[in-house]
């Protein structure tokens, strides 16, 4: 009886130095980055040898465990094992010193390599935390990004990375730096997230999100909750909820409402709304489409279609959809089948279906009309009719030239024999005289 309570008792105290050294084998390949392959291992080794490992050598094997893996780190094992068995003792953590935590795909490449001055096991919630983490993504085996951060958390799987503080990730092929207080690095789908304010600067652009998320493959950037973003030339300031980044191909496309501002001189000159958008930052062109509308504050006119152009270095706005302008000095509304508005020369060109439209109900239609905007001056081609409303008149020809604001007009009619020419003035005009 008495032998086998002490048999016992030996095979409980045993049981109980294993599974100590178990959990301390599991930990060491957690940090060496191959998890996955140790526990397999460590599982079979457990089974088949520990009943068998003199007690003895439990803890002298413990001890060479924890000295190997900080030895790599730089540190003495004396110190890494006292700090180790404190923080266990207490807080059910390991901690360890100038560590590195690698991660590699199935083909052995790297797809993260991080850094730190110290990384902790929390046993509860499984996960390895790593201060000051500094280090690289990788994908394809090259590094897309470089890291930086004040506490990285790296989730047990292998399959995702996780940096919370203050974030740094730069892309060093392009120059990209994108600031934010969380990130997510998914390998696999070839996917970076940086969520919570985020910053990212660019020598082309500068943008604030809530949100980014970066295909790396792509070179595609997708900035997502109340984005603002700041191109150097053009130099424009772009508002909406999403937006997307094509940083090889130098676009910048919206797929929501969206504000464009140009400025000069660092004051706003432009400005473009619809329901999406898409800037070429190359070209200096941009497309509005879905109730696109343009203000232009030199010369006062607002454009309105439902697609338009807006050549930034030409200077032109070009519309091939319906399209109304509106003069905000003259109150002239003028709209047509389809328009293009050269801006230096304030000159507008309308074609099919042409309606003008003055303050007092004076009426202007015909098939093209040429508006000078400086000179408040229109010229009209073809199936002209005027109408006015006092004196109440109305005319047809073929050209008229005139202001239309003042009612001072002059239509042509077409034949080439007994060609009629009426001039209409205001009849107040005639009582001053």
């Amino acid at each position: 009886m008495a032998h086998q309570f002490h048999k016992r008792r030996r095979e409980g105290v045993r049981k109980i130095q294993n599974d100590a050294l178990y959990k301390t084998l599991r930990v060491a390949c957690f940090f060496a980055g191959v998890r996955g392959l140790a526990n397999a291992a460590l599982t079979k080794f457990k089974i088949q040898n520990f009943s068998s490992t003199p007690s003895f050598l439990i803890f002298p094997l413990t001890f060479l465990l924890v000295f190997g893996l900080v030895a790599c780190g730089g540190k003495s094992p004396l110190a890494s094992q006292q700090n180790t068995a404190g923080s266990s003792d207490q807080n059910s953590n390991l901690t360890f010193f100038d560590v590195t935590l690698e991660q590699a795909d199935e083909v052995g490449r790297p797809i993260w390599k991080v850094r730190a001055k110290t990384a902790k096991y929390t046993k509860e919630k499984q996960i390895g935390q790593a201060e000051s983490p500094y280090g690289e993504l990788y994908q394809d085996g090259k590094v897309v990004y470089q890291i930086k951060a004040d506490v990285a958390d790296i989730e047990q799987d292998g399959k995702q990375l996780f940096l919370k503080g203050k974030i740094f990730a730069t892309d060093p092929s392009n120059g990209v730096v994108l600031q934010g207080n969380e990130l997510e690095w998914r390998p696999k789908e070839d996917l970076l997230i940086i969520r919570n304010q985020i910053n990212g600067s660019h020598k082309q652009l500068q943008a604030v999100a809530q949100e980014a998320r970066v295909k790396t493959r792509e070179q595609r950037m997708e900035f997502s909750g109340g984005v603002v973003a700041n191109s150097t030339d053009p130099q424009l300031k772009v508002r909406t909820e999403h937006l997307i980044w094509n940083i090889k191909e130098e676009k910048l496309i919206g797929d929501r409402p969206i504000q464009i501002d140009r400025y000069k001189n660092n004051k706003i000159s432009d400005r473009g709304k619809g329901n999406s958008a898409e800037v070429n930052l190359k070209t200096k062109i941009a497309t509005i489409q879905q109730n696109a509308q343009l203000e232009l504050l030199d010369p006062p006119v607002q454009i309105a279609s439902n697609s338009m152009i807006w050549n930034m270095n030409a200077e032109t706005v070009t519309t091939n959809s319906p399209v109304r302008m509106f003069q905000r000095v003259e109150n002239l509304t003028v709209t047509a089948n389809q328009g293009e508005m050269k801006i230096p020369q304030k000159t507008v060109y309308l074609t099919g279906n042409v309606n003008a439209i003055g303050q007092r109900r004076q009426f202007l239609k015909s098939n093209t009309l040429t508006w000078y905007l400086d000179n408040k001056l229109v010229e009209a081609q073809g199936n002209i009719v005027y109408r006015q409303v006092d004196p109440p008149l109305n005319f047809t020809g073929e050209t008229a030239v005139g202001n239309l604001q003042t009612e001072n007009i002059v239509v042509k009619g077409g034949s080439s024999s007994g060609r009629v020419v009426t001039e209409i003035i205001p009849q107040e005009k005639v009582n001053r005289q």
